[in-house]
């Protein structure tokens, strides 16, 4: 097998294409021979030793990927070698081949491409929790979503209108804004020539969105917050632009406004029955049409430093996959 080693987490730079012998499962693990593998912004964070787990060295990053399951070990039943499966696992994914814990492995039902399936779980489930399970969205209220060309923006405008709640995408430039429409925003801001606060009055009437989703944080934080609705719930998603933004707190006093987390990954851990349920949900609505993810482009796994790259750029749309 080969796939991309970080033996000293310096940057995409140190990164080297890699042969290295291909391993066997252990108890409760699979083999993944990988079709296809996304690229996240954590998988950026955790070759510069950013992000918030830490893996042993070396490693191979890669969070997120689809495959075949090439082999099962000892005590692993509800897969079988051939079966289309999704994982996000944290690394592993920018390879051809992966161990993964089989327990984190998504069967993929029958016409759920690897390329789709890649690029499936960590927007969409964070999105769900966010949306459904942390705001307890309604038909019928209104979602501001920031930096809605992004991976999990485009994921929250699909949920939020699956939802029958009306959107309004902000993003950076008129390109991503149609993009945000063709997936059926209702209106949209750029907010690198627009003022923020003065759209969103004039898309709402004056009253303001009833939940903000915010994965860029930044200088846009506290225009949003301030610009929301009375009963508001603003989700914090996280921090793409880098600064972390400090909210006043007498804000959320004024509009009787929550700041809720959205913390997916240990939502998954901690409740392992609901987020199976979500994510059985999720397939469903992918086969119903309902949801699909929103594809960049794809290149070859070989070029993952040139996708890093084009991903640093800010210039992605949707998701960045590579494919073996």
């Amino acid at each position: 097998m080969h796939a991309w080693l970080c033996t000293n987490p310096v940057g995409v730079d140190a990164l080297a294409w890699t042969e290295l012998p291909t391993p066997s499962p252990k108890a409760g693990e699979v083999l993944i021979e990988i079709k296809a593998a996304s690229l996240n912004f954590p998988d950026l964070l955790i070759v510069q030793n950013k992000y918030q787990m830490k893996p042993p060295l070396p490693f191979v990053p890669g969070s997120e990927y689809a495959g075949v399951v090439a082999a099962v070990g000892d005590g692993v039943t509800h897969l079988k070698v051939g079966q289309n499966v999704a994982c996000l696992s944290g690394t592993g994914g920018f390879g051809t081949h992966t161990i993964a814990p089989a327990a984190l492995c998504m069967p993929l039902p029958d016409g759920f491409s690897h390329v789709d399936a890649a690029a499936f779980i960590m927007i969409y489930a964070t999105s769900y929790h966010a949306l459904v399970d942390r705001a307890a969205l309604k038909a019928g209220e209104t979602v501001l979503v920031l930096g809605a060309a992004g991976g999990v923006g485009t994921s929250a405008i699909q949920i939020a209108k699956a939802m029958g709640a009306r959107v309004i995408a902000a993003a950076s430039s008129d390109e991503k804004c149609a993009l945000c429409t063709s997936i059926g925003a209702d209106a949209t801001i750029n907010y690198s020539k627009d003022n923020l606060r003065e759209s969103i009055k004039a898309l709402t009437d004056g009253k303001g969105p009833d939940v903000i989703y915010d994965p860029v944080g930044g200088d846009f934080a506290e225009p949003a917050f301030r610009s929301i609705a009375w009963r508001g719930r603003y989700l914090v998603v996280g921090f793409a632009s880098g600064p972390i933004p400090a909210l006043p707190f007498n804000l959320a006093l004024l509009k009787g406004a929550s700041i809720v987390g959205v913390f997916w990954g240990d939502f998954a851990k901690r409740e392992p029955k609901a987020n199976a349920a979500m994510m059985g949900e999720l397939a469903q609505w992918y086969a119903q049409g309902r949801i699909k993810p929103v594809i960049d482009r794809t290149m070859p796994m070989a070029e993952l430093p040139a996708a890093y790259a084009h991903m640093g750029s800010r210039g992605v749309m949707g998701k960045l996959v590579m494919v073996n």
